[in-house]
């Protein structure tokens, strides 16, 4: 599914921190990105309308149902489908063009290749 940049927001709060109270998502909001209560509420609201998110009634407790990897998943692939044609293989070679990949960095390529030997 796809999530706008202001309901991963939303997303990754609940993601952080478990079910929570919608009052408290907008306090992290609020303390974190500068948030009304209200945007906040919109925001959770759309979440809910598109499957991401379940409430419980009573004080309005929120649960996600969508996990980080399974957005990480699709976005990847929105990405890769958006930006090149659905080759996986040209994003791989984008980001090993760029010049400032750390010792670190390519290693753990590295090793994600050969694990999919």
């Amino acid at each position: 599914m796809k999530l706008f940049d202001s309901e991963l927001k939303i997303m990754d709060i609940l993601w952080r921190e478990g079910d929570i109270s919608a009052k408290r998502i907008a306090e992290i909001a609020k303390e974190k990105i500068g948030w009304s209560k209200t945007t906040t509420y919109t925001n959770i609201k759309r979440c809910i309308d598109k499957g991401a998110v379940e409430r419980y009634q009573e004080q309005f407790i929120c649960h996600p149902i969508v996990t980080k990897e399974e957005t990480q998943e699709y976005e990847t692939n929105e990405l890769i489908n958006k930006m090149y044609g659905g080759a996986a293989d040209q994003l791989v070679a984008s980001i090993l063009g760029r010049k400032n990949l750390s010792r670190e960095e390519i290693e753990r390529l590295k090793q994600l290749v050969k694990n999919l030997e």
